[in-house]
């Protein structure tokens, strides 16, 4: 075959042959200039120019280094993302197939969702390769990972069983008993057991409306809890031979209207009930019928 090659090389004329033989020439020195220069371009331009090498070059060409580094790392990097709203380009770039990705989207016309990867590979028939690969990086709703217990049915339609009342005695409640009614708390339990102890007993259970700062709704939902079944013993006082200081000390009474209630007396003559003394001004009408309950209006 080199002696074909060779025999044609004498067909060229004299001029053909020393131009071939300069070409030759030239393309070989051309590829010795560039093995030099590439060798020693680099020592060169820092021999040349030292001031442009310093520290504070390698130092930059470093962090450009990291900073490309770090750009091509997350480039890379997988975000957790919910399967249902996978699209073509990102089911391309997970490496699915189209035919995967068109049964996916079909899936998903139908208004339906994937909730599990198990159910993704179901309706996919991805491998389990790429399940296993890429499945870590599903996320799902919350009220699918974590599902709220089932709360059992109420039928608020259907009338509440009421419960009856059974009163007890008002004088023998305890705080406790007393703090089941709604908005009476420590405070006011424990300001009607001392008004209690004041009077040594209720004789009515009226006499809960007296007690400062309960209110009207108050007062009458204790009326359904509580009422007077052991009242305490009473020594009634007559009230037309009473002197003021005895008639001081009946409850919901004061040294004024005591006083009253004597000059009333000597002008007038005696209390025959007690629709008498709704006479005397000042006289706390409202309290009439539990103050009745301490006196006698016998002669």
């Amino acid at each position: 075959m080199f002696s074909n090659y060779r025999k044609k090389f004498y067909y060229y004329t004299k001029s053909q042959k020393r131009g071939l033989f300069f070409l030759i020439l030239i393309v070989i020195s051309v590829q010795l200039l560039v093995y030099y220069y590439s060798r020693h371009s680099d020592s060169s331009i820092r021999d040349r120019y030292p001031s442009l090498f310093t520290d504070e070059y390698y130092a930059r060409v470093r962090m450009i280094d990291s900073i490309r580094a770090i750009t091509q790392s997350t480039r890379d990097t997988i975000y957790p993302f919910n399967p249902n709203f996978i699209t073509d380009y990102r089911g391309f770039i997970l490496g699915m197939s189209t035919a995967e990705i068109d049964r996916l989207l079909a899936f998903r016309k139908e208004n339906k969702y994937v909730n599990s990867a198990k159910e993704f590979q179901r309706i996919t028939l991805v491998s389990d390769e790429w399940l296993a690969q890429y499945s870590p990086y599903f996320k799902f709703p919350d009220w699918v990972t974590n599902p709220k217990p089932k709360q059992e049915y109420i039928d608020y339609n259907k009338p509440k069983e009421v419960v009856p009342i059974v009163p007890i005695c008002i004088n023998s409640a305890t705080q406790d008993d007393l703090q089941k009614v709604r908005d009476i708390g420590p405070y006011y339990s424990e300001r009607i057991i001392k008004e209690r102890e004041k009077y040594g007993g209720f004789v009515s259970i009226q006499q809960l409306k007296f007690i400062y700062g309960i209110s009207e709704e108050v007062v009458n939902e204790l009326y359904r809890y509580f009422k007077v079944i052991n009242a305490p013993s009473v020594v009634q006082l007559n009230v037309n031979e009473a002197s003021i200081n005895q008639l001081k000390e009946i409850p919901y009474m004061n040294y004024y209207i005591a006083r009253e209630v004597v000059k009333h007396r000597s002008m007038n003559g005696d209390f025959v009930n007690k629709e008498g003394l709704l006479q005397i001004e000042k006289f706390p009408i409202d309290k009439i019928d539990i103050i009745s309950l301490y006196l006698r209006f016998t002669n």
